[in-house]
């Protein structure tokens, strides 16, 4: 999002009658981070005011958690039900051993019963009736295992939810990125903010650039990485800028800072950013020297 140049950058540049043969007249731009919560929701905390200084990690605001809070709770509940089910002294792994043992016995006796019967000694109903019970024993061993397989599934899920609900809860505090100062609060406690609404627009020192223009004849000296001296309004002494960013194609100079005799040239738009930062804010204008 671009920042609309602050009216008093606009008259002073287009109070300018041309631009001096050893200089360029330019502004600075910022690029503002708008720190806005993940997710829709009331927000409950302001930790800052407009024009508080913030280090990285410091909260600017905090997002109501009743809501996330109570989803979180009910996932914790779920997965410490279903690890009580799962574990070696619940139900279900008590089922499953219980299922070994009938299986078990039933092996045994159609074991017997089969040595019997191949010794002439056991008839083949017996045989069968014992077929059959180890069958289905075997049957409910399968169930018990099953059953105790879709249990721990389920533990896995209601734990990847709860977890998923506690990085809710701690993305409900917006941090700051880096450092920087708090440039404006769009919402107050107690307004509603949507998901990616910026609540605190922050401004980092580093995202201060220079912006300005020239002609296709002077692109030579302004090439990316060329060093570059301006000043500005307050500043004791010239500043040092690097070129960051050339346009590739040309546009008419902007009414923002062209004058009768300027308006109809084709100029580049040109980047930097500055060396040092201190005193400059946006829509501040600056005056570029040539190189």
């Amino acid at each position: 999002m671009r920042k609309i140049l602050f009216l008093c950058a606009a008259l002073y540049l287009t109070g300018c009658s041309d631009q001096s043969a050893d200089r360029l007249t330019g502004y600075v731009e910022a690029e503002t981070l708008y720190m806005a919560p993940q997710e829709s929701g009331v927000v409950g905390n302001i930790l800052v005011i407009e024009g508080d200084r913030v280090k990285a990690g410091d909260v600017l605001f905090r997002m109501k958690a009743e809501r996330v809070l109570y989803q979180a709770e009910q996932a914790e509940a779920a997965a410490s039900a279903a690890e009580k089910r799962t574990d070696d002294s619940g139900s279900l792994a008590k089922a499953v051993v219980e299922a070994e043992a009938e299986r078990d016995r039933a092996a045994a006796d159609f074991g017997r019963t089969q040595k019997l019967f191949d010794q002439g000694y056991a008839t083949r109903a017996r045989l069968d009736t014992e077929r059959t019970a180890l069958a289905a024993a075997e049957a409910r061993l399968e169930q018990a295992r099953a059953e105790r397989q879709a249990a721990e599934e389920d533990y896995q899920s209601f734990e990847a939810q709860a977890g998923f609900a506690k990085q809710r809860l701690d993305d409900l505090a917006v941090t700051a990125p880096e450092a920087g100062s708090v440039e404006r609060i769009y919402r107050r406690a107690g307004e509603v903010a949507a998901a990616g609404d910026p609540v605190v627009a922050l401004l980092p020192p580093d995202n201060l650039k220079l912006r300005f223009y020239a002609p296709g004849k002077m692109l030579s000296s302004f090439a990316p990485g060329t060093e570059i001296s301006f000043d500005c309004d307050g500043c004791a002494a010239s500043r040092k800028a690097r070129v960051t960013y050339v346009a590739s194609e040309p546009q008419f100079t902007p009414p923002v800072i062209y004058n009768l005799d300027e308006r109809e040239k084709l100029v580049f738009l040109i980047e930097a950013r500055p060396s040092e930062t201190d005193g400059l804010r946006p829509g501040l204008p600056v005056d570029i020297a040539l190189p």
